[in-house]
């Protein structure tokens, strides 16, 4: 059988910047199939009135519509979503990075629709769920052709070996960096556009950012992390055991021993209730505590 991997040079590249970007690795029928789900999907939940816990919606209206801006668990969802996510081209690549005994830990759909979609301010994944060591893999999927101008995925490269502050004064999770990261200090982020069905493999302590869609054009992303499975979540609070009830074993076996390993995990201080990164980082801003990329380019 053909496997999928990543050449030498990719994994050198994901090693040594913290990511890598595989171009136009799904085809339109692929696309076609995810884009049918996710219609059905968002129909059927803002039909019910009861969708709060299929999505989230964006804080501003569009010509006078609810719109999306996050699909919850979509790995749960759907069966479309389930075939993505165990695909040979996806899970032969993350065999690459993290090793055979490979877990899901968790998946969600932002949805950067025209002209209103969130900005996301800098952030390093593993800030939220941290775990025993970093051999976890956050692999994204442009559902559209990705811009600067629609709000394509923003890296510092290089800075995946260490941590960014990410609480208030008080020390609570802000769920956002909140020093100063990009005055050039760490050197340029780097923006990452490419063509609807390509797909980004970073490593969880990649800083990572996007600013607001501004184009006539959305920019929807699916997001699957993925982790070895002798990679343990360290207990931080309640949601952790949510989080684990949907992790899923998909290649090779569970492990019976935890390993250790990477930069000591971050244990951030989670305010009381689950709340989404946007609504971290909207909180955050709202106490004057940082100023949103949104007001400072805008």
């Amino acid at each position: 059988m053909d496997r999928f991997t990543l050449s030498h040079e990719q994994i050198d590249r994901y090693r040594t910047e913290g990511y890598v970007v595989v171009q136009s690795l799904f085809t339109g029928g692929d696309l076609a199939r995810v884009d049918r789900t996710i219609r059905s999907l968002a129909d059927e939940a803002l039909a019910s009135g009861d969708y709060g816990h299929i999505m989230e919606l964006e804080p501003t209206p569009v010509e006078g519509q609810s719109v999306p801006r996050r699909i919850y668990n979509p790995f749960e969802q759907h069966e479309t979503f389930r075939s993505l996510a165990t695909d040979d081209r996806i899970l032969d690549r993350i065999e690459c990075l993290v090793g055979p005994d490979i877990q899901l830990q968790h998946s969600k759909l932002n949805m950067k629709p025209a002209k209103v979609g969130s900005i996301v301010e800098w952030h390093q994944d593993l800030a939220y769920f941290p775990h025993t060591n970093d051999d976890l893999v956050t692999m994204l999927i442009y559902l559209d052709e990705a811009t600067e101008e629609n709000g394509c995925l923003l890296v510092m490269p290089r800075h995946h070996t260490h941590w960014f502050d990410h609480r208030l004064p008080d020390g609570s999770f802000s769920g956002m960096i909140t020093e100063t990261i990009d005055d050039g200090r760490y050197g340029r982020a780097q923006p990452l556009p490419a063509p609807a069905g390509s797909v980004i493999f970073m490593h969880p302590m990649t800083p990572h950012s996007s600013l607001p869609n501004r184009s006539d054009r959305p920019r929807r992303t699916l997001i699957y992390e993925y982790r070895a499975a002798d990679s343990f979540p360290i207990y931080v609070g309640g949601y952790v055991e949510k989080f684990e009830g949907l992790t899923h074993q998909l290649r090779g076996k569970p492990s019976r021993f935890a390993r250790f390993g990477g930069p000591p995990p971050m244990i951030p201080a989670m305010p009381e209730g689950q709340r989404s990164l946007y609504q971290l980082q909207e909180e955050a801003k709202s106490m004057g505590q940082a100023t949103s990329r949104l007001e400072t380019e805008g």
